[in-house]
């Protein structure tokens, strides 16, 4: 697994052991992480603390051109909300680590000119399936259904 990803999967085992929902992310700037989350939404009661507005809000005020040189990391397909901060701030790469259990706008946001890779990790999508299985009606909350 990618070092980063890595990262971004300890946080979402993070959130998983904290009752929440098993997705982390990590931003990294010049092979430095400077944010890091996971999903906070049953924790927190939130609305929007997807693990990628954990990662950003815990990275805290970036510069627009320190930003166009980070790439996020996430264990899942980047939602409709998360994919639009990434196109908010001009974040230029996304590192997926699956989204098998989960697409979001991945070629949308491609047509904006983010490049996207998908890692289709097995470890990634096992701890989805697995979650997706046993909390549907949790999941099914975190993805608006």
């Amino acid at each position: 697994m990618n070092k980063y990803l890595e990262e971004a999967f300890k946080e979402a085992e993070k959130g998983m052991a904290a009752g929440g929902i098993p997705i982390g992310s990590v931003l990294v700037i010049d092979g430095e992480i400077v944010g890091r989350g996971h999903n906070k939404r049953v924790q927190k009661g939130s609305a929007i603390l997807h693990a990628e507005m954990d990662c950003l809000e815990n990275a805290g005020r970036i510069s627009a051109s320190d930003y166009r040189r980070a790439t996020l990391y996430s264990t899942l397909s980047p939602c409709d909300m998360c994919s639009g901060t990434v196109l908010l701030y001009g974040i230029p790469k996304v590192v997926v680590g699956e989204n098998c259990t989960f697409c979001g706008p991945e070629d949308y946001v491609k047509s904006r000119g983010v490049e996207v890779v998908v890692l289709n990790d097995e470890k990634c999508r096992k701890l989805m399936e697995t979650f997706i299985e046993n909390n549907p009606e949790l999941w099914n909350e975190d993805i608006g259904e």
